[in-house]
């Protein structure tokens, strides 16, 4: 078990997409209608909350549609069988890591299931639509937001992506575009730390080049058969 290599997963939109859910940001450049600088910025939350809530209580409620596919269910296989460490780090705001039963998990960019307070920093679970002036169950401040990590704020745990990504043996993205920093910096930390770098997307990445393998196509057949693969070698 202790010669089990360490790895280190980050997941984006493009693991989602085939459930339903929309990639982050389509080829017009809008999010499900949107520009990125209405609805996900410190910015657009203080000009126009409304749109904001409004915005991310869609989301919320889309995910009751959507479940997860078979990328998420190979790769929480490999969560409860693989004996070495092991992190899932998803840029992705979805739960669908965690109904597929994914336990070793991180979400660098927020949750859409949890609310943050801007008054006191605290986090709770958040299931229905949030609107504005709701309280916080910490404090009792009017001022919940989504727990969503807009542009210009800092993602969570990179202090800890960072020190496993330093330990990694072997790093492999999926369905990342390799354009949003620093998640598609990780590679490049990874790699000259040592690790293995292998890229599963449904077409190479702006980051390709720093990948040892690339492997082309959708997410729930080229992840099932790397599961399948590393599974079978360890």
């Amino acid at each position: 078990m202790q010669d089990a290599p360490n790895i280190v997963i980050l997941t984006g939109a493009g693991i989602s997409a085939e459930s339903g859910l929309a990639t982050f940001r389509g080829p017009d450049g809008l999010w499900e209608g949107h520009r990125v600088e209405s609805v996900c910025t410190p910015e657009a939350l203080a000009r126009d909350p409304a749109t904001v809530h409004r915005f991310y209580d869609a989301r919320r409620a889309a995910l009751a549609s959507v479940a997860p596919n078979a990328a998420h269910d190979a790769l929480a296989r490999l969560d409860a069988e693989w004996p070495g460490d092991l992190l899932i780090v998803t840029q992705n705001v979805d739960d669908l890591h965690e109904r597929a039963g994914a336990r070793r998990l991180l979400h660098m960019h927020g949750e859409l299931l949890s609310a943050l307070c801007a008054a006191c920093g605290a986090r709770q679970d958040w299931h229905g639509p949030m609107g504005e002036g709701r309280a916080c169950a910490a404090c009792g401040a009017p001022a919940l937001r989504p727990d969503i990590v807009f542009f210009g704020e800092m993602p969570y745990a990179m202090d800890r992506i960072e020190r496993a990504l330093a330990a990694a043996d072997l790093f492999v993205s999926i369905g990342t575009s390799g354009a949003v920093y620093p998640a598609a910096g990780f590679v490049q930390t990874a790699r000259y730390a040592g690790a293995r770098t292998v890229e599963l997307n449904l077409e190479p990445s702006a980051g390709s080049g720093f990948f040892h393998e690339t492997r082309v196509g959708p997410a729930s057949e080229v992840v099932p058969a790397w599961v399948n693969e590393m599974l079978a070698a360890g």
